[in-house]
């Protein structure tokens, strides 16, 4: 029992952290994907990615939309979203955007329509299914990204127009509204201000309005930007960085770090997996030289029936592999049983769903290990039966 719960144990621990580490991977590769770079206040090029694509941490600050898209105004620059938020409902953020930013993740209606002015929004399947809501409902927002809010913003309700179709990036766990709704929940005018017709289905360009009515300059939290090709990359993040009191960062670079950061964790769980998979394999190992010695009688009364050493190796090969399987058969359900409580966790704080897979070939190559460990143990322990002396055992039971 003790070699088959350190057998599970350790083989649970590294099928999970495997699969952690390589849902999540994917996870952030395809949400980071559609843009190149990030646009944003001075600070933290980490935090600004996390907070404008991942949506998992606090904005660097708010930059000019004016000047942002100024910048960006460059024959390299393909395409260029502007996104801007500061409020929540239960905690699930509500996003300022363009419709193109729905088109980025591939995202397309379920039942609906999407948004056409202030105070409109669609929302994700995520926060459908979490929330229970349903179009034609109404909700206040409060503000702030945390979900107890300071203030509710009771004379603004918004209005939900759609329902996205799952897309599994983070489009499902996100309220989605046009700029205009953000800007004008926080003005402090009794009635808010609607600019239907001007801004209805345009893209954000020169001929944007960067001012409200008080002629204050419009602020947006970050501008996604995608290029035409790598170099225009590079040649911007340092022009940006270096030249205006703005932040270029490049999310696929960030991910990369921050799974650098992630992977020394990953590393450490997976050592202690190895070192209690070795204590597994010479428990199993001490457990089948002990089995020989106490079956000594037995396995010599089977040999005056006519069985031969061979026969009797194979008897100690069938409980080592027995072993062996059990232990890590019920070792990766447990691997796949963390992996779904793990996911009830990161899914409600971080809009990210684990799901239970079929095993990996780095799972397969763990068994094929386990499967040769314990049949090195096997042959080890059974070296004795080619000594075995069958009158003399038998004489001394």
């Amino acid at each position: 029992m003790l070699s088959i719960l350190l057998l599970m144990l350790s083989i649970s621990l590294a099928t999970f952290v495997l699969q952690v580490r390589n849902q999540l991977n994917h996870h952030l590769e395809s949400n980071v994907k559609p843009f190149d770079m990030v646009i944003g206040a001075k600070g933290s090029p980490l935090q600004l990615v996390l907070s404008s694509v991942l949506h998992i941490d606090n904005p660097t600050g708010n930059i000019s939309l004016k000047k942002a898209i100024n910048i960006a105004k460059n024959p390299m620059v393909k395409e260029m979203i502007p996104v801007s938020y500061g409020d929540n409902y239960k905690g699930i953020r509500i996003l300022g955007t363009t419709n193109e930013y729905l088109t980025k993740y591939e995202a397309s209606l379920q039942e609906g329509r999407l948004y056409e002015k202030p105070f409109e929004v669609v929302i994700g399947s995520g926060v459908s299914k979490k929330d229970n809501l349903q179009v034609g409902d109404t909700f206040l927002s409060s503000h702030g990204l945390a979900e107890k809010g300071l203030e509710t913003h009771n004379e603004k309700p918004f209005i939900i127009t759609g329902i996205l179709k799952p897309t599994s990036t983070i489009i499902d766990h996100l309220i989605i509204t046009n700029l205009e709704s953000i800007w004008e929940v926080h003005e402090h005018n009794d009635e808010p201000h609607h600019h239907e017709e001007e801004h209805k289905g345009e893209h954000v360009d020169e001929h944007s309005n960067h001012k409200d009515e008080s002629g204050e300059e419009r602020e947006i939290t970050s501008l996604l930007v995608k290029f035409r090709n790598p170099l225009g990359t590079l040649q911007m993040s340092r022009f940006i960085n270096d030249e205006t009191t703005m932040q270029a960062a490049l999310p696929k670079f960030e991910i990369e770090r921050l799974m650098g950061f992630l992977g020394i964790g990953f590393q450490t769980i997976n050592g202690i997996a190895i070192a209690i998979l070795l204590v597994a394999g010479l428990s199993i190992f001490i457990n089948l030289i002990k089995t020989v010695r106490e079956r000594k009688q037995e396995l010599a009364l089977l040999r005056t029936y006519g069985a031969n050493t061979f026969q009797l190796i194979k008897l100690v090969f069938l409980e080592a592999l027995f072993l062996s399987l059990l232990g890590a058969t019920v070792g990766w359900f447990l691997g796949r049983i963390s992996i779904w409580f793990f996911s009830i966790f990161t899914e409600d704080v971080y809009g990210y769903h684990f799901v239970f897979s079929l095993p990996t070939t780095k799972e397969l190559i763990i068994l094929v290990l386990v499967i040769l460990t314990t049949l090195l143990a096997a042959i080890l322990a059974s070296l004795s039966l080619f000594k075995l002396n069958v009158s003399k055992t038998i004489s001394d039971a």
